[in-house]
């Protein structure tokens, strides 16, 4: 059995009004991701992941393309603590 992981990820780009958030929690769920998603009033969506370690780097590669109207200029990954379950599209944050 895999380790179960927790991540940060800030994603920038052309990536909120394209359907960013429903597409990650339709992702997230496919590949059993527990977490969150939220658009930034910066622009900028952000998410908590946590799943197995390779649920986790897939859904990371994802969002490194995101869906198919969003430009994806960049995601920052950073650790999180927390303990999910499902995965939630959040209101903007």
């Amino acid at each position: 059995m895999s380790e179960r992981v927790t991540r940060r990820l800030k994603i920038s780009g052309r990536v909120q009004g394209v359907f960013f958030r429903e597409s990650m929690r339709q992702e997230a769920t496919r590949l059993g991701i527990a977490g969150w998603v939220c658009n930034r009033t910066d622009g900028t969506v952000e998410a908590v992941v946590q799943g197995d370690a390779a649920a986790v780097d897939a859904i990371v590669r994802w969002a490194r393309r995101g869906p198919v109207d969003a430009h994806v200029a960049g995601v920052e990954i950073s650790e999180a603590t927390g303990d999910f379950s499902g995965f939630a599209k959040r209101s903007t944050f």
